[in-house]
């Protein structure tokens, strides 16, 4: 999923503004290339890989809590200076010295000290009376102004509104818990081994986890059973934060990182479109010599890996066995076709490497038994069409190419700002309206592809409505074949909506908030 960076902020700070100073100065530098419109992902790593070992605990705690609190520092800050600071350099260095004061318990002298000398080393010798000053004040009683700090939300004005309008009830959970760090969770490869074995094998490494399990419950019009469908998709907490590369076997493909709200996509579209298989095998004269299914906005990978993982394990010989009578000669799939589209090479490139740590390389694939062709596309998909449809274009209408398709929204990535919390100081009020828009584009291009009878997941990690259920309903509205899969009280897992479920990070052990609506192609 491509998460769209800020359309008017594209100043690409030098690499120095990271690479040299102190482990202050190399924050401060991070923060404002973040300001100038850099994301943390791109500078992150950057910023590490210049420090000694023994520094990179302390500036990985004193940039992320910075910007976790950033917003509700920048308003403490406003309240302690007598007249208004604009120069960003200073607020910025400011903030990173009342982080130490506040939430990292650095002594105060050299809290202060160390943050008075960066700012000089920065070229604002001329603000360090006043930097002194502030800190120096907020010092002689931090659990006031720290109390005075947690009161209220730490994001900006205008985010902090639409969540009061789209969230009442859970507005003060909401906005405080946005303000943590994100519980890390795993995803074990069900085709490799199972959760508890796994867990086992994280027992005898010593690092301790706890299963976490979500239940799924939807009604698919199509299945052969009336009942609604129940899915259980299991997962491990690490109870402490651990490096990625400490897992065990996770250069082997065994374990992958991912949230556990996330974990629910693979399974509700893997779900739906088996559904499909078994309502085409009952009904004569539907059988086909592939599946077709799309993964849309696919990188970096994780879900697409999650599907192949449940693809893999599927009996391909039961999935694609069709009865034939004396009526209705059908013929029998031979296999699935999978297309992964992603618009920047970039992005591609991580696919790659997702796949090639679990062994899910299209290479892999064509030497197992499993059926499945991977065609990994670089495409825009408000335009982007298949092969396949394109052929179909000029025929019945309704007619489509993909039995599934996973829509992995972009979106504002609201919903993940407790893992990404530079996204805080990023988005816009503008960039909202424009992913709707570029969302609906998406919608419109892929929705012809899709076959009568198949279903189309729709997910974004943003808590907006507007992105969310307001999006789905404008569709649904103005499409007379969709229809919205109602989620049943069987979800243990968020709040229902109008169309689809929402999840809210709100439970500091819990998952990011995501959004997902199942539709069904119908008959117009």
């Amino acid at each position: 999923m491509r998460h769209p960076s800020p359309a008017s902020k594209n100043h690409k700070p030098s690499s120095n503004l990271i690479m040299n100073g102190s482990v202050r100065v190399r924050v401060i530098r991070t923060l404002l290339a973040i300001q100038n419109g850099q994301s943390l992902a791109s500078i992150f790593d950057p910023l590490l890989n210049s420090l000694h070992d023994g520094d990179k605990g302390f500036a990985h705690a004193l940039l992320l809590t910075t910007l976790r609190q950033w917003h509700a520092l920048a308003r403490l800050l406003d309240s302690l200076a007598d007249n208004p600071i604009d120069e960003v350099e200073v607020r910025t260095t400011i903030q990173v010295g009342l982080v130490q004061l506040l939430y990292l318990e650095v002594a105060d002298h050299a809290a202060i000290h160390e943050t008075v000398e960066a700012a000089k080393e920065v070229g604002f010798a001329h603000a360090t009376g006043l930097i002194n000053a502030i800190l120096r004040k907020v010092a002689k009683n931090p659990n006031k102004f720290r109390k005075k700090c947690n009161k209220n939300h730490s994001l900006p004005n205008w985010l902090a509104y639409q969540l009061k309008q789209d969230w009442s009830d859970q507005y003060d959970a909401l906005t405080q818990g946005l303000r943590q760090s994100a519980p890390m969770f795993l995803r074990v490869n069900a085709a490799a081994t199972s959760v508890t074995e796994y867990q086992e094998v994280l027992d005898g490494a010593e690092i301790e986890t706890e299963l976490t399990e979500m239940t799924t419950g939807f009604c698919l019009p199509s299945a052969s059973n009336a009942a609604p469908v129940t899915l259980a998709t299991t997962g491990l907490r690490l109870c402490q934060s651990t490096a990625v590369s400490a897992l065990p076997d996770f250069a082997d493909g065994i374990v992958s990182v991912q949230d556990m709200h996330a974990q629910l996509t693979a399974p509700i579209i893997h779900r739906a479109l088996m559904s499909k298989v078994s309502a085409d095998k009952s009904q004569a004269g539907l059988g086909n010599n592939e599946l077709h299914i799309l993964d849309a906005c696919a990188a970096p990978g994780g879900k697409l890996a999650h599907w192949l993982e449940l693809l893999s394990s599927e009996d391909a010989s039961a999935l694609f066995h069709v009865k034939q009578d004396d009526t209705a000669a059908t013929s029998a799939p031979t296999g699935i076709k999978l297309t992964a589209i992603d618009n920047e090479a970039s992005r591609i490139e991580r696919i790659y490497d997702n796949l090639k740590r679990l062994n899910f390389t299209q290479t892999d694939l064509a030497q197992s038994s499993s059926g499945i062709a991977l065609d990994i596309v670089c495409a825009d998909a408000t335009r982007w069409r298949s092969t396949d449809a394109s052929k179909k274009q000029d025929s019945a209408k309704n007619s489509g190419v993909f039995d599934a398709i996973l829509l992995d929204s972009p979106c504002t990535a609201t919903g993940v700002i407790r893992r990404h919390p530079d996204i805080s100081l990023l988005r816009t009020e503008e960039d909202v309206e424009q992913t709707v828009s570029l969302q609906a584009e998406i919608l419109q291009n892929l929705w012809p592809q899709l076959k009568v009878g198949g279903y189309l997941l729709y997910v974004t990690c943003s808590i907006l409505k507007q992105e969310n259920v307001l999006q789905m309903q404008d569709f649904v509205s103005r499409h007379d074949d969709a229809a919205a899969v109602a989620f049943t009280e069987a979800c243990s897992w968020g709040i229902e909506q109008a169309i689809g479920r929402q999840c809210l990070p709100i439970d500091r052990d819990g998952g990011d908030g995501f959004y997902y609506a199942l539709l069904q192609k119908t008959m117009a």
